[in-house]
């Protein structure tokens, strides 16, 4: 390929062009109006203007009232700090990914840490983000324990802090409606005995999260509620609540053990606080050949559990989608506004979907369908 070929092919037209722009208002050193940097640069009015306001918004250029631009001294980069709750967990790297995109679209440095679903980890972590003097501090982490000494050693450095599903003290809030997504996962559970079980049920089991703290286990309290709800005569002995840890391995221990030791139960309902949860209880199911005897809801929505729900005859019916890829977006916003000292809410919710088996069957089906036609 000739030299000069190689050269173009990696040319961007569009950075050449914001270079053209910036470069004329370095050489005038005077505020320029947009019709001069128009006819100093020969690029279309329309393409110029756009490159300005993409300076003036990252903060490379000031515009003044009478619409002229100069060049604008650069603030130092505003730098969050980031404890992801576990580099294993694909919740927590879908929504590492979504701040990650977030941050770069906002001109954000993020300094991104493992807390390795680990509270001591998490607590090293947090010292780490204050030794690298971060302007604020977004928090992943499981231990409602190691909480309270994040927060103070964050608090003690000055440092705002916004705390993602776990509350922690001298934090703004921001998370799904934990309970509000228990009682949607527990209504469709309800629903699955009404119309497979004839309103019997022998076994309604809660995969909990205990060291997560009490916020977060309202989720299954919530799906407790939202299934009584709908099959009021159930003996409160029929709920059972068991730690697995929002994860895989210790999900499907437990499960396991509850299905050995009830051989010949055939209607039992399994609530995970997690899609990684309900993963370790569905192969405890598999397993052990239980599954025409158990419906499994999960949340999170994770890739795995989605591809699962569209298999045929599959236990798990349903899982409560937190929609990770908002998280980033609205993190960065909320981050922003409080070093702005804007005031924001103490709780801030994301939206949340349910998510079945069914519709993924009906819209694959309806794909299939208009895909032959």
């Amino acid at each position: 390929m000739p030299k000069s070929s190689t050269k173009r092919l990696y040319f961007i037209p569009i950075l050449s062009k914001a270079l053209d722009v910036l470069e004329v208002l370095q050489k005038n050193e005077r505020p320029m109006s947009l019709e001069a940097i128009y006819q100093r640069t020969h690029i279309s009015k329309t393409t110029v203007y756009r490159i300005l306001k993409t300076f003036v918004h990252r903060g490379y250029l000031a515009q003044s009232q009478d619409g002229l631009y100069r060049l604008a001294a650069r603030p130092r980069k505003v730098r969050f700090g980031f404890g992801k709750q576990s580099g294993e967990m694909p919740f927590s790297e879908a929504v590492t990914a979504s701040l990650q995109d977030a941050a770069t679209q906002a001109g954000v440095d993020l300094l991104v840490l493992d807390n390795r679903y680990d509270g001591a980890t998490a607590v090293r972590v947090a010292e780490e983000f204050v030794r690298n003097r971060v302007d604020l501090v977004i928090e992943f982490q499981i231990d409602q324990e190691a909480a309270p000494i994040i927060a103070d050693k964050i608090a003690v450095a000055g440092i705002p802090l916004i705390a993602v599903d776990i509350p922690h003290p001298h934090a703004t809030f921001f998370g799904v409606d934990n309970y509000r997504v228990g009682m949607e996962a527990g209504a469709l559970l309800a629903d699955h005995v009404i119309r497979n079980w004839n309103g019997k049920v022998d076994w309604v089991l809660g995969l909990d999260i205990e060291n997560a703290g009490p916020l977060v286990q309202s989720r299954i309290t919530g799906v407790f509620q939202g299934i009584r709800k709908q099959v009021p005569d159930l003996p409160i002995e029929k709920f059972v609540r068991v730690d697995g840890r929002g994860m895989r391995d210790p999900s499907h221990r437990v499960i396991a053990e509850f299905l050995k030791r009830h051989p010949t139960d055939r209607r039992i309902l399994i609530a995970a606080a997690t899609d990684s949860s309900a993963l370790g209880a569905l192969e405890a199911v598999r397993q052990l050949k239980r599954e025409k005897h158990v419906a499994i809801v999960g949340q999170d929505c994770i890739p795995e559990a989605i591809e699962e729900m569209k298999r045929p005859n599959t236990p798990w019916i349903g899982s409560v989608s937190h929609e990770a890829g908002t998280y980033g977006p609205r993190l960065i916003q909320l981050g922003l506004s409080i070093l702005r000292g804007l005031t924001v809410p103490p709780y801030n919710h994301v939206e949340h979907k349910l998510v079945t088996a069914a519709m993924l069957r009906d819209a694959e089906a309806a794909g299939v369908a208009a895909g032959r036609s």
